[in-house]
């Protein structure tokens, strides 16, 4: 493993660390309870995660699993059924962006990119920006979910 691969995916190891954390020890109730702004709950904010972040950036774009590509979804719009599901989904998509995320040659193109109609954006040239991005979105989501979790138990994410 490169010193670039083994930094970019310690990275994001942390920051899906820290989503988990940020969903740690909620009740039933607290996960799908409104929590943000917008009233979303714990558990509404988690889909977007698992299927716009975990299904696909890495399982459909860097990984180009048929499964993946028929999964997306909108993660918005994904009805929740428990808090329970959406963290173990949460968790099995992560389990298998990292098996992905381990044989992906970063130099290399993407393996899958949507169609124009369904995604109108240029193809990153390389792995190297579907990994960013996965970093960067589940980076923002787990400051989404910070600020969830401040609404319900006043627990605050320090990062120093």
């Amino acid at each position: 493993m490169t010193r670039e691969r083994a930094a970019l995916l310690a990275h994001l190891d942390a920051e899906r660390r820290h989503v988990l954390s940020a969903v740690a020890g909620l009740s039933e109730s607290d996960l799908v309870r409104p929590a943000a702004p917008s009233g979303w709950s714990i558990a509404q904010l988690l889909n977007p995660l698992s299927y716009d972040v975990e299904i696909f950036w890495a399982g459909a774009i860097l990984g180009g699993d048929e499964e993946c590509i028929e999964l997306i979804r909108d993660g918005w719009s994904v009805p929740v059924t428990t808090g329970a599901d959406a963290v173990a989904r949460y968790r099995r998509w992560v389990r298998r962006s990292d098996s992905v995320l381990t044989e992906t040659d970063l130099d290399a193109p993407p393996r899958w990119w949507p169609p124009e109609e369904i995604f109108p954006f240029p193809p990153f040239a390389d792995a190297r920006g579907c990994v960013l991005r996965l970093l960067v979105e589940t980076a923002t989501h787990a400051g989404h979910l910070d600020l969830a979790r401040e609404r319900i138990d006043g627990r605050q994410h320090l990062v120093v």
